[in-house]
């Protein structure tokens, strides 16, 4: 079983041959977007990646990372997830694993969670309806446990 770095590290790896096979450079500010997604836990906006490559000492404009994101997504090298009126990204895994998503309504703080017995349900209601589901995403909605408490 590979670790959870591996695991990025594959995606980093997948996502720049893809780039290469098709026909894209992979320098500059793809290449800072990829390195930035494959470190992250969870989703971000455009804005925060933009904002952690400036942390990070990049000087890479924040259209460059819509660019760089809208081609990602175009390639299905990363998930463009809606929450909101906000677009949230993800690295896309090779292999098909993904999680879905829990929204604070009160304090916007995103959460990623697994649940097997919700994939297997996704999986029945398929076949029922006669579909051959490509992929799905979940984003639920309610309070943190922070908010909660207040």
């Amino acid at each position: 079983m590979s670790s959870r770095h591996d695991t990025k590290v594959e995606w980093s790896e997948h996502a720049l041959a893809q780039l290469a096979e098709g026909g894209h450079r992979s320098g500059g500010a793809r290449a800072a977007v990829i390195e930035m997604l494959a470190g992250q836990g969870c989703c971000l906006t455009a804005q925060e990646l933009h904002e952690a490559l400036r942390e990070d000492g990049s000087e890479v404009g924040l259209a460059s990372v819509y660019r760089a994101l809208e081609l990602l997504a175009s390639m299905k090298l990363v998930h463009r997830i809606g929450i909101g009126s906000t677009a949230y990204y993800e690295p896309a895994d090779p292999r098909g694993d993904h999680h879905h998503h829990v929204v604070c309504d009160s304090c916007g703080d995103v959460s990623a969670f697994e649940d097997p017995a919700l994939e297997r349900a996704i999986d029945r209601l398929a076949g029922r309806m006669k579909y051959r589901v490509s992929g799905h995403d979940v984003v639920l909605h309610g309070t943190c446990p922070s908010c909660k408490s207040e």
